[in-house]
């Protein structure tokens, strides 16, 4: 099946608007989304493998949405003895403000307003994540997204999206048909569907945006996600 996208329609969430309880429960549907179905548990895993514990690390999250995966890398941290801060970086400005509200007993993250296309930190970070965004751009600014990734990394980077295809969009159907019925979860979620990359489109964005010995793999609900691991950087 082929990849529908149309650049005019952006996906509700993305459009700009103030801060409600519509947009605010969208976010608390994606949190649960993410964490019932595959994307904290696959955040989970890499942060297991790259925070050691009384480590010392910075970390970047971009398209941060309602901020649940910067707070569930600092939980991790706490837990495990290690100090980390997360800078969270998404364009839209009330969706932040939202976040902010949400993370409040955070200290760790700061959320910070701006495009992640033309963001320039001052230094680069220990690890970078993105997760479920890229399904919202066109391949060119896909392959920008994954250029800017790998430049603000120094050592680690992770990127995690959908995975398109038959089952998942049937999946989608069926859980905003059922329980996550909100006019903009339901709208939001069967457009991500179709606008998720393939397994073998993903793998072409990476190799147009030259990373270099990257690793890609499939995981379950319909997740994908492609990392760098540069510990020889240590």
């Amino acid at each position: 099946m082929k990849r529908q996208f149309d650049p005019a329609e952006p996906e509700l969430m993305d459009r700009p608007q103030p801060v409600s309880d519509e947009l605010a429960h969208d976010l608390e549907n994606l949190c649960q989304l993410n964490r019932f179905f595959g994307s904290h548990r696959l955040v989970r895993r890499f942060l297991g493998q790259w925070v050691q514990p009384g480590s010392s690390m910075r970390i970047a999250d971009l398209a941060t949405g309602g901020g649940d995966i910067p707070r569930l890398a600092v939980d991790y941290a706490r837990s495990i003895g290690a100090t980390i801060t997360v800078d969270a970086v998404d364009q839209n400005s009330s969706t932040l403000q939202i976040a902010r509200q949400w993370s409040t007993s955070y200290p760790e993250i700061q959320l910070i307003h701006a495009n992640i296309l033309e963001w320039q930190p001052n230094e680069p970070y220990d690890i970078v994540l993105c997760s479920l965004a890229l399904h919202h751009f066109t391949e060119e600014d896909a392959v920008r997204l994954l250029r800017r990734c790998r430049e603000h990394s120094r050592r680690f980077v992770l990127v995690s999206d959908l995975r398109r295809g038959f089952l998942a969009s049937v999946g989608v159907f069926l859980l905003t048909a059922t329980i996550f019925r909100d006019p903009m979860t339901r709208t939001d979620g069967r457009l991500s569907a179709a606008r998720a990359f393939s397994f073998g489109e993903m793998r072409s964005l990476a190799e147009r945006a030259e990373w270099r010995g990257f690793h890609h793999r499939r995981f379950r609900y319909a997740r994908q996600a492609i990392w760098l691991d540069n510990r020889n950087n240590d």
